[in-house]
């Protein structure tokens, strides 16, 4: 089913296209400004680090609803190979990894989603080929490094993880910001908490045919009032699964990525940053998380560190 009205009239009211010209291919990410990076740069207090990437390997979330989105799979080359023909000279091990981006800690790109033809900034759907993505690829996002926030929504609500497909809305992000004692800037990247990575403690995978919280149609008009520079969250699939309406396909996905070029990333492990923001009080830190450039990839695998 395609976009029903109120959401086309939401779309239009978050639309970026053209804000940064004809031509942008970074969306969201052109509002982290100098002044933004300072910003993260001045949160670092400790010098201590975390990191919200989940591990990659064959046990990964993955399993098989969308075909080719494989886990991990990691393959020794070579051994300790002598490559003198003496042992006893120069010998080196080598190794390939072949995984779905969707199967690690990732930022979507801005050429993962559309509607009716159209990519974000009004690109069309033949930008995207099986050569990959012409514009609005992964390798257009980085530097990305800025001043991060948490939005514990399970601590705030004093529960391991939020359960059902609970549909995260602006209210909910606006209580977490002001139960943190912080006030969201344009270009920060705003990290929501809802206690999903559970199941990796567990050693489970969650499905996608699971119910999920997830951010929900509620919450769009509140990131681009906010001017958040992007937005990830500790679910598999980001937004509130099964949908609010189930005639809707991922309609968050749609707006953010095709309306708004809002960055949004998925599987961010956010448990002991959380664990470590609740024992001190700040819930503000500098971000870094820059994706591998895979040049034309409409997703991007990342490792990101948050210095607090």
């Amino acid at each position: 089913m395609a976009l029903p009205d109120e959401l086309r009239e939401l779309a239009n009211r978050v639309s970026n296209w053209g804000r940064w010209g004809p031509d942008d291919q970074r969306g969201t990410l052109n509002l982290v400004t100098p002044e933004a990076v300072r910003r993260g740069a001045a949160a670092v207090r400790r010098g201590v680090s975390f990191s919200l990437s989940i591990p990659m390997d064959e046990d990964g979330p993955q399993i098989g609803a969308i075909p080719g989105r494989i886990n991990p799979r990691h393959t020794m080359l070579g051994c300790n190979v002598p490559y003198t023909g003496d042992p006893s000279d120069f010998c080196a091990s080598d190794d390939v990894v072949e995984t779905g981006i969707q199967a690690a800690t990732h930022w979507d790109a801005l050429a993962h989603v559309g509607y009716d033809g159209f990519l974000y900034n009004g690109v069309p759907f033949d930008a995207v080929t099986e050569a990959g993505a012409s514009r609005l690829g992964i390798e257009h996002f980085g530097p990305l490094v800025t001043r991060g926030l948490l939005l514990d929504l399970a601590r705030l609500e004093g529960v391991e993880h939020l359960d059902g497909n609970r549909a995260v809305t602006g209210d909910d992000l606006d209580g977490a910001a002001t139960a943190a004692g912080i006030t969201v800037e344009p270009g920060d990247a705003v990290l929501v908490r809802t206690g999903q990575m559970a199941w990796l403690r567990r050693g489970d995978r969650r499905r996608y045919g699971d119910p999920s919280p997830g951010i929900g149609v509620g919450a769009i008009e509140w990131f681009h009032d906010h001017d958040v520079a992007a937005v990830a969250t500790d679910t598999l699939v980001f937004e509130v699964w099964p949908g609010e309406d189930p005639a809707v396909l991922l309609p968050v996905h749609m707006i953010d990525l095709r309306d708004m070029g809002l960055v949004q990333g998925q599987l961010w492990y956010l448990d002991e940053l959380a664990a470590d923001c609740a024992r001190d009080g700040v819930h503000e830190f500098l971000l870094a998380a820059t994706p591998l450039p895979i040049t034309g990839a409409v997703g991007g695998a990342v490792a990101p560190t948050a210095t607090k």
